[in-house]
């Protein structure tokens, strides 16, 4: 059962008392009877009326007529509200009935006006108090903290860096931040200046904001953290005064660690969009260059910020004395993948056939929170299913789930499609069996799947790479082409199935040629300017970085790359065609095939 708080109620009684003041007051400022007009106008010719009052108003000839008549032989007072006192006075003076004129009461009018506007503004704002209580802080919370900074305040941080997988560099980058968090005398002593700022640069869910939690739960110090859009409003002056606040309980707290995620919503670089800035944002931006490296020190406080576009920043809060450290938190190779695994497979019943470092291996370009969400996508299942411990199934079938999209397995795909599938699929399997650099094959399915593919050919890296050669790159081509080929072969016909692939082998050949001067006859020039499109307002009229000619030189290389790689990939497919059929009949039978039962038909093809 709730209860109600009885402050709150008599917030409201009030209220009501001051709604029925309202109206009980302007009822009686009228101060009229049921008494009309025509009435009077009776009681004159009938001569009743013994003397009466003229009160105009100050809208003349509108005014207030008070009677004095006889009624069952009593004197009785009456009054009434004419629109023209002159007339009534006529009317007067011919019946020989005696009155009195009043002076004009010009504040009348007027008090009856104010009151009532003064009584609604009353109730407005108690409206605004009951918010306000409502919401916890106070009667005034609304209004007077509206300029005070957001962020909370966390004294008991229990992350610790031994939480963090798979960053090692990055946690050395930041233990000497820690270590002057716990001693910075040991730093004043040798006039060493610990950096003002660090800056967390990388990918979506690669632990920038983990990093901060487990450097404040090491160093035992308050964390002060808030969002880079707290500090944004409608209002001109509110961020930079929330900046000024944030940074004045910092100080009654030094040392601390303040920590802004997502900076790029109020850093971003000033002078850019379509208006050519944001009022609100820059003066908070330069509000935040003043408190971090200004006529004030700031000592023993140390601002971490995270951000995944650097490249928009501006960049007087890039320079040494504001973010002194900048550090790049990439995502994890495979044997940081593995300790990640490892790291969240603590907390769950992993069975004896889970291999994380297979699953590592197959999980490139997983940040941290991919391979988290994975293991929990996994854990999912096995409860879904009954069962008390995560098996390897699981596991592959949510990677499945998160990486390609569910499985579909009650769509029902007719008998021509599925065959279409299937031949498509094993077209992407030979390729990657026999190019040298793409991967070998883990996976070949023709069950439909929540991305809207109708099938899916899983590769399995044996390694990541940080570099590219133009003949892998060329093999990623020719791989992407290898379904559109297959069909081309057996149906001698084409589907839309393969647009998906066109495009990114499109976007891979253009890449080669306008980004990593891959190309002999356009050079080894840099022709990709897309990377100024978030200040379009500013390069608007900006002209393009070549000429006509050069665009048309671009298209046809794309053109050919893609083409020459049809043709190898076509080559290949034809020299394997019996590979392909065998592999196509048994994908129609089992839907879904091994690494081992697709590596078998290169055997019994070798056999023959």
């Amino acid at each position: 059962m709730i209860k109600k708080k009885s402050g709150l109620n008599i917030y409201f009684i009030f209220l009501i008392a001051a709604i029925l003041f309202l109206l009980f007051y302007s009822s009686g400022k009228n101060d009229v009877t049921g008494y009309t007009k025509s009435q009077l106008l009776e009681d004159i010719i009938n001569h009743e009326v013994m003397s009466a009052v003229i009160n105009p108003s100050s809208s003349v000839p509108n005014g207030k007529i008070t009677v004095v008549k006889f009624e069952n032989n009593n004197a009785v007072t009456e009054k009434v509200v004419v629109t023209d006192v002159n007339e009534i006075a006529i009317l007067f003076d011919n019946a020989g009935i005696n009155y009195t004129v009043a002076e004009v009461e010009s504040g009348n009018t007027l008090i009856n006006y104010v009151i009532p506007i003064a009584s609604i503004i009353l109730v407005v704002v108690m409206i605004m108090m009951i918010m306000g209580a409502q919401s916890g802080g106070g009667a005034n919370a609304k209004m007077m903290n509206f300029g005070k900074s957001r962020a909370k305040m966390s004294n008991d941080t229990k992350k610790k860096l031994s939480d963090v997988a798979g960053l090692q560099e990055e946690k050395e980058d930041l233990e000497e931040i820690i270590d002057f968090l716990k001693d910075p005398v040991k730093y004043s002593k040798l006039g060493a200046r610990i950096p003002k700022g660090v800056l967390l640069e990388g990918p979506p869910g690669t632990g920038k904001t983990l990093l901060a939690k487990a450097i404040a739960g090491e160093a035992n110090v308050p964390f002060f953290s808030i969002s880079g859009s707290d500090f944004v409003e409608m209002f001109v002056g509110v961020g930079a005064s929330r900046v000024r606040d944030l940074f004045a309980d910092a100080k009654k707290n030094a040392p601390c660690i303040v920590f802004i995620d997502e900076i790029d919503a109020v850093a971003r670089r000033r002078g850019t969009g379509m208006g050519g800035g944001h009022d609100e944002r820059e003066q908070t931006l330069n509000q935040m260059l003043v408190e971090m490296d200004g006529f004030e020190d700031n000592q023993g406080i140390i601002v971490l910020a995270a951000t995944n576009r650097v490249d928009i920043l501006d960049p007087a809060i890039l320079r040494p004395g504001r973010f002194d450290r900048k550090i790049a938190v990439s995502p994890p190779d495979v044997r940081g993948r593995e300790e990640i695994l490892h790291l969240h497979a603590e907390k769950k019943p992993i069975g004896d056939d889970v291999d994380l470092k297979q699953i590592a291996q197959t999980t490139a370009g997983f940040t941290g929170a991919d391979l988290e969400n994975l293991l929990n996508e996994a854990a999912i299942l096995t409860a879904k299913d009954n069962r008390g411990y995560i098996t390897q199934g699981d596991v592959q079938k949510a990677f499945i789930k998160v990486g390609i999209g569910a499985e579909k397995k009650s769509r029902v795909v007719s008998d021509k499609e599925k065959k279409i599938t299937a031949y498509h699929e094993a077209g992407h399997a030979i390729l990657f069996h026999v190019l040298p650099d793409v991967g070998p094959v883990y996976t070949v399915s023709i069950i439909p799947t929540g991305a809207g593919a109708a099938g899916y050919t899983m590769p399995l890296p044996e390694k990541d790479e940080m570099f590219h050669t133009k003949g892998q790159m060329l093999q990623d081509i020719m791989v992407l082409l290898g379904g559109r080929i297959a069909e081309e072969i057996i149906f001698d016909d084409i589907t839309t199935g393969a647009s998906n692939d066109i495009m990114r082998a499109t976007k891979e050949a253009r890449k080669m040629v306008t980004k990593y001067g891959m190309s002999d006859n356009i050079g080894v020039i840099c022709y990709d300017d897309n990377d100024d499109e978030v200040f379009i307002g500013r390069d608007l009229a900006h002209a393009k970085s070549h000429s006509e000619y050069i665009t048309g030189e671009i298209d046809k290389e794309v053109k050919a790359i893609v083409e020459e790689c049809h043709e190898k990939a076509k080559k290949i497919i034809l020299e394997n065609r019996d590979v392909l059929e065998r592999c196509a009949q048994l994908l129609l039978e089992k839907e879904k095939i091994t690494k081992e039962e697709f590596e078998a038909l290169f055997e019994t093809e070798n056999e023959i």
